[in-house]
């Protein structure tokens, strides 16, 4: 028994040691090596960042060939740590890029990409002011409920030469009572500026009277308590997304130097007012959709460094080519966004997501047959003609409401439910009946196909959290500020519920 009670002892006791050994060995610190972040980008005309982190051991930086950029220290004890990262302006023509490597003596390290945009334009960015949160308390997702539906005051300011260059009378207060009066409570504003308004091309200068009837029509909007979206349109198509190397800097500058121009001119506007980044870019896949999204930061950041209630505004940003599907493909992952990352907005909550929808293209897009399509006459499951002369006018039932119906759905759950809000910029179709003359049944049908795609489209969208903002339409007769289709505003504002 005594020889028993011995062996329990000593069992005891070495239990005991891999305890203690194992609590010694859970209590040593875990190695530590936090980046506050794993990119920055210095000015282009030359400045200093800070880099942050914390090692809980000494720490040292690889500084091969990181040439054009200086360092305050190379190494360190642990704890916090600063380093300072300074660069003269890049005259180079391109932009540039170094990759640091911190390496700590706990086995960690990390690697963080420093930027530096080329400087190729002047600074616009001249008499930055303080923030200014006055009348600017809404977040985006607030905004867009604040919002019944929207209006594009198509093909003026951003047509060729002036705002007639497209055969519309300039915009008026007049037209912006009349869309307010219609129901409807925003209007984006499509405009050009590269093809028609630069008074300096080698300094990326807007004309400022330009700008300054830009504020005007900005003005009526508020005027009428309207919101309004501001945009750089189509505008040639400059802001190209295969573009690489020089000429994706040089567009990139571009994009800096217009809206910084474009943001001090309207910067004491109040929320009401929002600015889009671009129209629809030519991003098709992955590569030219991260082009899109540096294109996108950089309006973003020159947005908020004119500061005041630009540090708050709501800025929107589109989607490849502008599309609800290549989102579904590119921007988004089951949880958070990841295949293409969005822009970092330093201000939280502010940001929104533009699509457009011309589905499908043969009912919404063509006034008469093309080499790939047919025009088609008629869309929606009980509105296909039974006539034999138009049996393949009917529109393909899979990009009828089944299809409005999933692909509004996925906008809700990709996007709106995971607090982006998201925002149809046009949507719309032709007029065909013209078409069916002589064929008064089929007629009928066409138009009511029109009036049933304005009504069900605005009502899903709606419906799930997207807000609708219409493209050209009879609703309104621009030329005598009247309504111009009684038919159309009331399906448009069935479909909003107004």
């Amino acid at each position: 028994m005594k020889k028993i009670k011995m062996g329990y002892k000593i069992a005891g006791i070495l239990f005991a040691a891999l305890v203690t050994a194992s609590c010694k060995k859970s209590s040593a610190p875990s190695p530590q090596l936090t980046l506050g972040n794993i990119t920055d980008t210095i000015p282009e005309g030359g400045g200093t960042v800070a880099l942050k982190f914390t090692s809980n051991a000494p720490w040292s930086v690889d500084t091969t060939g990181i040439g054009w950029l200086q360092l305050n220290q190379t190494s360190g004890n642990g704890g916090g740590a600063v380093i300072n990262l300074t660069a003269a302006a890049n005259s180079s023509g391109m932009s540039r890029s170094v990759l640091l490597n911190i390496s700590s003596a706990n086995g960690q390290s990390r690697r963080i990409s420093v930027m530096q945009d080329a400087k190729i334009y002047p600074s616009y960015n001249i008499s930055p002011q303080a923030p200014d949160a006055t009348g600017m308390n809404s977040t985006a997702t607030q905004l867009v409920a604040n919002i019944k539906m929207g209006y594009n005051i198509y093909n003026t300011m951003e047509a060729p030469g002036d705002e007639t260059g497209w055969g519309n009378p300039v915009i008026s207060q007049q037209l912006i009572n009349l869309i307010k009066n219609s129901g409807m409570n925003a209007v984006r504003i499509p405009v050009q500026y590269d093809m028609s308004h630069i008074i300096n091309r080698a300094t990326a200068k807007i004309d400022p009277a330009w700008l300054s009837r830009l504020k005007d029509v900005v003005q009526y909007c508020i005027n009428d308590n309207m919101y309004a979206m501001v945009d750089i349109h189509w505008d040639g198509g400059w802001l190209d997304c295969t573009a690489t190397g020089a000429k994706q800097d040089s567009i990139n500058a571009k994009q800096k130097a217009y809206w910084e121009q474009i943001a001090t001119t309207l910067r004491d506007f109040d929320e009401h007012l929002m600015f889009a980044s671009a129209n629809e870019p030519n991003a098709t896949d992955v590569p030219t959709s991260n082009v899109l999204m540096r294109y996108h930061q950089t309006f973003i950041n020159a947005v908020r460094s004119t500061g005041g209630k630009n540090n708050y505004r709501t800025l929107i940003i589109q989607s490849p080519s502008t599309s609800i599907d290549l989102a579904n493909e590119y921007l988004k992952s089951s949880n958070v966004f990841k295949v293409v990352p969005l822009p970092v907005d330093p201000t939280p909550n502010k940001m929104i997501l533009e699509f457009h929808y011309y589905t499908p293209s043969n009912f919404c897009i063509l006034s008469a047959d093309a080499s790939w399509g047919k025009e088609s006459f008629f869309w929606g499951s009980s509105l296909h003609t039974k006539n034999p002369l138009f049996l393949d006018r009917n529109s393909a039932a899979s990009t009828e409401e089944r299809y409005v119906d999933s692909i509004f759905h996925t906008a809700k759950v990709n996007f709106v439910d995971k607090g982006i809000p998201m925002i149809m910029g046009e949507y719309g179709t032709e007029y065909h009946a013209d078409k069916l003359k002589g064929y008064p049944t089929d007629s009928l049908l066409s138009v009511n196909s029109q009036m049933h795609f304005y009504r069900y489209v605005t009502q899903q969208a709606k419906a799930n959290g997207v807000l609708p903002f219409l493209w050209a339409s009879d609703v309104f007769n621009r030329q005598t500020n009247t309504i111009g289709n009684q038919r159309t505003l009331d399906s448009l504002r069935k479909g909003a519920g107004f």
